[in-house]
Protein backbone atom coordinates (compact mmCIF):
# COMPACT_ATOMS: atom_id res chain seq x y z
CA UNK A 1 0.00 0.00 0.00
CA UNK A 2 1.46 2.72 -1.07
CA UNK A 3 0.50 6.75 0.05
CA UNK A 4 1.28 9.37 -2.68
CA UNK A 5 1.71 12.85 -0.76
CA UNK A 6 1.72 15.77 -3.54
CA UNK A 7 3.17 18.78 -2.24
CA UNK A 8 2.91 21.71 -4.59
CA UNK A 9 6.56 23.84 -4.39
CA UNK A 10 6.62 27.13 -5.87
CA UNK A 11 10.25 27.26 -7.97
CA UNK A 12 12.22 29.90 -7.14
CA UNK A 13 13.30 32.22 -10.30
CA UNK A 14 16.89 33.85 -10.56
CA UNK A 15 16.26 37.19 -9.76
CA UNK A 16 19.43 38.34 -12.03
CA UNK A 17 17.77 35.66 -15.09
CA UNK A 18 14.25 37.18 -14.51
CA UNK A 19 15.52 41.43 -14.48
CA UNK A 20 17.73 40.34 -17.19
CA UNK A 21 21.06 41.78 -15.47
CA UNK A 22 24.04 40.42 -17.16
CA UNK A 23 27.08 41.15 -14.82
CA UNK A 24 26.78 42.12 -11.08
CA UNK A 25 28.84 45.13 -9.68
CA UNK A 26 30.22 45.09 -6.24
CA UNK A 27 29.83 48.67 -5.67
CA UNK A 28 25.49 47.44 -5.78
CA UNK A 29 26.18 47.06 -1.52
CA UNK A 30 21.79 46.77 -1.48
CA UNK A 31 21.70 43.79 -3.99
CA UNK A 32 24.57 42.06 -2.65
CA UNK A 33 23.47 42.23 1.10
CA UNK A 34 20.39 40.51 0.06
CA UNK A 35 22.20 37.47 -0.64
CA UNK A 36 24.07 37.27 2.83
CA UNK A 37 22.59 35.73 5.97
CA UNK A 38 22.24 37.99 9.48
CA UNK A 39 26.05 36.27 10.42
CA UNK A 40 27.13 38.18 7.59
CA UNK A 41 27.61 34.65 5.55
CA UNK A 42 27.02 34.21 1.51
CA UNK A 43 23.43 32.31 1.51
CA UNK A 44 23.57 29.10 -0.56
CA UNK A 45 22.18 28.62 -4.03
CA UNK A 46 18.78 26.48 -2.40
CA UNK A 47 17.91 29.08 -0.09
CA UNK A 48 18.39 32.09 -2.40
CA UNK A 49 17.23 30.73 -5.60
CA UNK A 50 20.04 32.00 -7.82
CA UNK A 51 20.64 29.76 -11.17
CA UNK A 52 24.36 28.22 -11.07
CA UNK A 53 26.08 30.85 -13.36
CA UNK A 54 25.12 34.01 -11.47
CA UNK A 55 25.57 32.22 -7.86
CA UNK A 56 29.31 31.91 -8.97
CA UNK A 57 29.59 35.39 -10.11
CA UNK A 58 27.58 36.42 -7.41
CA UNK A 59 29.97 35.14 -4.86
CA UNK A 60 32.63 36.78 -6.38
CA UNK A 61 31.14 39.77 -6.40
CA UNK A 62 30.34 39.73 -2.74
CA UNK A 63 34.23 38.91 -2.12
CA UNK A 64 35.56 41.46 -3.86
CA UNK A 65 33.58 44.11 -2.17
CA UNK A 66 33.95 42.62 1.53
CA UNK A 67 37.86 43.46 0.26
CA UNK A 68 37.30 46.91 -0.31
CA UNK A 69 35.67 47.58 2.85
CA UNK A 70 32.11 47.89 1.49
CA UNK A 71 30.63 45.06 3.14
CA UNK A 72 31.80 43.65 6.48
CA UNK A 73 33.40 40.01 6.93
CA UNK A 74 31.43 38.81 9.82
CA UNK A 75 28.35 40.76 11.75
CA UNK A 76 28.62 41.16 15.58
Amino acid sequence: MEIKTTTTKKQKRCYFCVEGIAHIDYKDVGTLRRYLSSFAKIVPRKRSGVCMTHQRELSNAIKRARIMALIPFVQK
